[in-house]
């Protein structure tokens, strides 16, 4: 590998004259009434400081306030930038004599940090969030602040700066300081660049996707389905999705804009926002967070980017105790599977989508003539199937309705219930009652399918899909027009009752599910962060590595993605959980295998911040997209799925079942095994063997070509193609029929060789010269993606516009590691900004008579052009340089 050194360093510096900046410090407060907290202000970690201190304030008496003078040597425009505490805080401030205002510390928060010495995660964090633009006349000023939460009062300041506009804080580096630290990055970390936003380069980017949207979302009428397809309404066009879960729920006017033309530029067409309209504890309607969702969809629409609407998720709730639904809950419990057969509470549900749909905006409109919204999903991982549906998780005063309704169901089915237990021969439960039936634990369902069982299957069926067919009648009584999705959840056993799970969903427009690609992650709150301490291991996709090191090889993958009942698919949450070292596989990865199965929208999980941010939230930090390996590989991804470039493959397996067999729990022959994320891990804990039935297909064909599975009255006959010349087990290798794409599962490198993409992921090192039909590609990295895309439509052979995308693997600075057992590693330092990646090298070599007349020209990581880089005869891979514009001369 080529060392980092000095010369590198005017490729990645951003360079550029620091014009005047005001930086003060919280604790040199010119007048003061904080009073400091009795404990914590001195249990701090004053390294993460700027200056070595701040000011803080904790009173139960009244609020602190704190005042600044400071002076402006020139008048002009400057970005008000605060670090100070961002959990449960209040702070507002006033400039001169102008109005009190209030600020928001979510507003492009970025570089949280914990400096609590102790690591504890409690009030002792300190965040940049932006102010606003301001303007500050010559002369002296004054400006104070106020801390006032509803805890003990309770805030604090590290600092405040007055900086030139587009200024992005690092920690506690000054404006003047930023260049001298990326330096210090450059020189400190031999083999990783900085990826890192040049704030003064200007123009277009050539590689600017915003070109595949419509000119504003619903142009075409909105989004309908034909057959196995999405489309657009009027014209009838296939539609594909390249998604994200987002924007982040600070994001408002012009920043949300902002992020919406940033995600365009990236090729993404659809966001997914997802999260709860109500009130945590009672339900009540949030009429600002029912604005902010309209707020969402009318920005995104101006840049052709469609919303789906996921309105519903049981962990967003924990209700208090009281009457009705809310019996038995005490504050802490969540409502699984509740809505499904709950009246008062599916009552109040359709109060929260009737408002978020029919409530009309400042503009007069209302989501639901709005054909920009794709689509609304009524449930989020939640089902009867699931582990989560136990007496454990609801209370005795609900289940007692649902054991109601099943004895009503069994009735009518038998006569009464005496005939319903002699059916059962005799089998009876401890809730058993004169008008009640229990209900056995799914464990014992799906492992003895006695014929108790397999009716309590069909009445949970009957029950969870009628809430489904009613909820989307009433929709569209409603006058609702757009897409309807049930659910997208996993089971207990995936090969009995998930196809049960499949099926309840068919009252539905499309077929939606969930998928992680976890790294054994394991620690203190390991669900839902990262911190240090904890434990993980490496893995790769590309090589079907286990989750857990020393188990055996794990062929199901959250993107195998079939086709049911002949609907469209929707992955709606998907992703590779950092911080594994292989993720920089992901985009190429789901682009390809989406684009192979006929998948049709692929929605990543999840845009947590608008900027190149290691920690955007704390909560998300798991799953951040604003990485150099995700977000920033998705323009030569998006372009594969959206436009086809990799053709959808032969269906190698095409099977049914009829209800009838489902029903008796005989299972599925198809079934793609859940990839669930660490927050939902935690359900399915010490709950046994969920182990799959002998199904005779290989796993390895969901990568070889399409698959689809159908559930009717009456059986069809199964196709199986043979698939010995396309998997080659003792090679390792399995490719589609057309040779498109062929994964060395041995080496751990799939190659890309379709006519308009053309590239290879994984261990480039391996593969030694990748020979495809129109590039070959050298590179000595281990863990890589390199890929070139043609952006006019033509074959690579033909293009006069090529994107060449090179990707590494990434890091966060400083983060690292001590080894923690077999194939495990602890974390000792979880690092903070700017990301880093691995230095990029090779060569690519365009194999066209007229590569000597293709111009190569670098591009920075936001797309602008930068310098020439000779012709695509011969490309040299820079170290720092991730697109590559390649024009015919």
């Amino acid at each position: 590998m080529v060392k980092f050194g000095c010369w590198l360093l005017p490729l990645l510096l951003v360079s550029h004259a620091v014009a005047e900046s005001i930086w003060i410090e919280g604790e040199s407060a010119v007048d003061s009434t904080a009073v400091k907290h009795p404990w914590y202000h001195s249990q701090v970690d004053r390294k993460q400081l700027s200056g070595g201190d701040f000011i803080s304030h904790f009173s139960k008496d009244h609020p602190g306030e704190v005042g600044y003078d400071f002076e402006v040597n020139s008048a002009g425009e400057f970005d008000f930038w605060v670090r100070a505490n961002p959990v449960q805080s209040k702070i507002g401030y006033q400039l001169d004599s102008g109005e009190s205002e209030w600020i928001d510390m979510s507003r492009r928060q970025t570089g949280s940090v914990n400096i609590a010495s102790d690591g504890k995660p409690d009030l002792r964090f300190i965040a940049w969030a932006y102010v606003g633009r301001v303007t500050l006349k010559a002369g002296k000023h004054h400006l104070s602040f106020t801390f006032d939460s509803t805890n003990e009062y309770h805030g604090s300041l590290d600092c405040f700066v007055f900086a030139p506009p587009d200024f992005q804080p690092i920690g506690v580096l000054k404006p003047d300081e930023i260049e001298a630290h990326q330096r210090e990055l450059a020189e400190s970390n031999d083999g990783w660049v900085p990826w890192i936003s040049n704030q003064d380069a200007a123009g277009e980017s050539p590689i600017n996707l915003r070109r595949l949207n419509e000119k504003f979302a619903g142009e075409h009428g909105g989004i309908a389905t034909r057959g196995a397809d999405f489309i657009y309404r009027d014209s009838g066009e296939v539609v594909r999705f390249w998604g994200v879960n987002g924007p982040p729920v600070s994001l408002h006017g012009e920043e949300l804009a902002a992020c919406a033309r940033m995600l365009a530029s990236h090729g993404v067409n659809l966001v997914r926002i997802h999260g709860a309209v109500f009130d945590p504890k009672t339900g009540v309607l949030d009429a600002a967070k029912v604005a902010h969702v309209r707020e969402i969809v009318a920005a995104m629409k101006k840049e052709g980017i469609y919303s789906h609407l996921s309105v519903y998720f049981p962990l967003w709730l924990s209700p208090e105790p009281g009457p009705g639904w809310r019996e038995g809950y005490d504050g802490n419990m969540h409502p699984f599977a509740l809505l499904y057969f709950e009246p008062e509470f599916q009552k109040l549900y359709r109060s929260w989508v009737e408002a978020l749909l029919k409530q009309p905006g400042s503009d007069s409109h209302a989501l639901i003539d709005e054909p920009a919204v794709m689509g609304i999903e009524l449930i989020n991982e939640d089902s009867f199937f699931f582990w989560t549906f136990s007496e454990k998780n609801i209370p005795p005063a609900q289940l007692a309705k649902l054991e109601a309704m099943f004895a009503k169901w069994a009735a009518a089915k038998y006569g009464s219930l005496p005939a319903a237990h002699q059916a059962w021969h005799g089998m009876k439960l401890p809730h058993d009652a004169d008008d009640a039936l229990g209900i056995r634990p799914l464990y014992q369902i799906f492992t003895d399918k006695t014929q108790r069982d397999q009716d309590t299957a069909a009445f949970l069926l009957e029950t969870q899909r009628g809430f489904y067919e009613t909820t989307s009648k009433w929709l569209r009584n409603l006058g609702y027009e757009g897409l309807i999705t049930a659910s997208n959840w996993t089971t207990a056993n995936q090969a009995i009752l998930g196809p049960l799970e499949k099926y309840s969903y068919t009252p539905g427009d499309f077929i939606d599910r969930h998928g992680y690609f976890g790294c054994h992650l394991e620690g203190d709150n390991a669900s839902w962060s990262i911190r240090n301490g904890q434990t993980y291991g490496d893995r790769s996709a590309l090589r079907f590595d286990p989750e857990k090191p020393g188990d055996s090889k794990d062929f199901s993958h959250p993107a195998i993605d079939p086709t049911y009942f002949g609907k469209p698919s929707m992955i709606s949450e998907t992703t590779w959980n950092r911080p594994n070292r292989y993720r920089g596989e992901a985009p190429l990865f789901y682009a390809a295998y989406g684009a192979l199965q006929g998948s049709d929208a692929l929605v990543h999980f999840a845009l947590d911040g608008a900027q190149w941010s290691v920690k955007p939230g704390y909560f998300m930090q798991p799953w951040t997209l604003m990485s150099p390996t995700q977000m920033g590989q998705f323009p030569a991804a998006a372009l594969i799925f959206r436009q086809g470039l990799v053709h959808p493959g032969e269906v190698v397996a095409d099977l049914s079942l009829t209800l009838t067999d489902a029903l008796a729990l005989k299972g599925s022959p198809l079934v793609p095994v859940a990839n669930l994320d660490e927050l939902r891990k935690q359900d399915v804990q010490d709950q046994g063997d969920a182990g799959n039935i002998s199904t005779g297909i290989d796993p390895l064909a969901f990568f070889a070509g399409r698959t689809a599975l159908g559930i009717g009255a009456e059986k069809k006959a199964d196709r199986v193609a043979d698939l010995s010349d396309l998997i080659h087990r003792e090679k390792q290798e399995v490719r589609s029929r057309d040779g498109e794409l062929k994964l060395d599962y041995g080496k751990g490198l799939l190659r890309l060789n379709a006519p308009a993409a053309q590239g290879a992921v994984g261990n480039l090192k391996e593969g030694g010269v990748i020979d495809l039909t129109d590039v070959e590609i050298r590179s000595p990295l281990e863990i890589g993606e390199i890929v070139a895309v043609s952006l006019d439509g033509k074959p690579l052979a033909d293009s006069e516009s090529i994107l060449l995308q090179v990707m590494s693997e990434e890091k966060a600075n400083g983060f690292a590691t001590e080894p923690a057992g077999e194939g495990l590693k602890r974390i000792i330092n979880i690092g903070s900004d700017p990301w880093l990646i691995r230095q990029l090298a090779g060569t690519v070599r365009f194999k066209r008579a007229d590569a000597a007349k293709l111009e190569v020209r670098q591009l920075d990581i936001n797309g602008r052009l930068q310098k020439p880089l000779g012709t695509a005869d011969q490309i040299q891979l820079q170290p720092a340089t991730a697109y590559y514009w390649i024009t015919k001369s």
